[in-house]
């Protein structure tokens, strides 16, 4: 049986994880923690884009049994979810959480203990959902918890708008990258989601956590332990330009990438109930435009599909 150890662990052994701690906590003096670099001073209360403090805001936590096979096993994920998020996608099916909550703000040791709850509940894994613009915090928890015992892999479960600086800060530390890829088109990232250049900072955010992982990892439990997992989100009209993002994948990343296209979309948010907002979205997928998403992946080579 391959080593599952988490790879945190050995950071914090030789003293590692607490420099990345302090490198990651003074980014927030002039944030540049995600790509909006909106340059505020978390330290002293402003607030960016994403409405965040020096504290992180948590919206729940627990075991989620509906993640994927590999995540969620018997017993599920151990997710935590951080309020707000560095997108602002119109069709959010979450936005309660990623846009108009402001959940609970907890410290450094309570982030730690709701990750030592999650592991004392049987939880897999710890699932960190949203947490780009929170990674300084998320790092000074972990530092924590695995003092006081947790030995879980650790999620990072991303809309994929990250920075690659603090992506090389999360390397040794993350052990299962699992990002979205939402557009192969900047224009439409920008009109859906209002963020620049998503596609151009989405690919070197994967290629960076491919590099740090590599494949996804299966144990002969069928329990995911190290690697990358993408998901892609299949929009009406193939707005999200699904096969452009798969050669991508097959081409530059890894032909044995684990990719779980999805086909949930529903109108949502601003786009649900609001007639002329964004007409293109608003219906569900046909069955046909998701299997023209499938046979695309195949076609390029890709067969590790969820």
């Amino acid at each position: 049986m391959a080593t599952t150890r988490p790879a945190y662990l050995t950071l914090l052994e030789s003293g590692e994880l607490f420099q990345r701690v302090r490198k990651a906590h003074e980014h927030l003096a002039s944030c540049d923690v995600c790509p909006l670099r909106c340059g505020v001073n978390r330290l002293t209360g402003e607030l960016g884009i994403c409405q965040t403090g020096v504290l992180a805001q948590v919206s729940s936590y627990g075991p989620h049994p509906g993640e994927e096979r590999p995540l969620s096993g018997w017993r599920g994920s151990g997710t935590i979810f951080f309020a707000r998020c560095n997108l602002r996608c119109v069709f959010c099916q979450n936005a309660d959480i990623s846009q108009l909550s402001a959940g609970r703000e907890v410290n450094a040791g309570e982030l730690a203990e709701l990750m030592l709850d999650l592991q004392k509940r049987g939880c897999h894994n710890i699932n960190l959902v949203s947490p780009s613009h929170v990674i300084p915090q998320i790092l000074a928890a972990i530092e924590i918890a695995a003092g006081k015992g947790l030995e879980l892999p650790i999620v990072y479960n991303t809309g994929g708008y990250d920075s690659l600086e603090m992506l090389a800060l999360l390397e040794g530390v993350i052990d299962i990258y699992m990002p979205d890829m939402k557009y192969a088109d900047p224009d439409l990232a920008f009109k859906y989601s209002r963020v620049k250049d998503y596609p151009r900072i989405n690919q070197a955010a994967v290629l960076e956590m491919q590099r740090q992982v590599g494949d996804l990892q299966i144990d002969e439990r069928g329990l995911a332990w190290r690697g990358l997992l993408v998901r892609h989100l299949v929009l009406p009209e193939g707005l999200a330009g699904s096969e452009a993002i798969f050669k991508f994948l097959a081409e530059k990343v890894s032909k044995n990438v684990y990719l779980n296209i999805m086909a949930q979309y529903r109108p949502a948010f601003k786009v649900r109930g609001l007639p002329g907002s964004y007409p293109e979205l608003n219906r569900t997928i046909h069955p046909g435009e998701y299997q023209a998403a499938i046979n695309a992946a195949k076609k390029l080579g890709l067969t590790r599909l969820d």
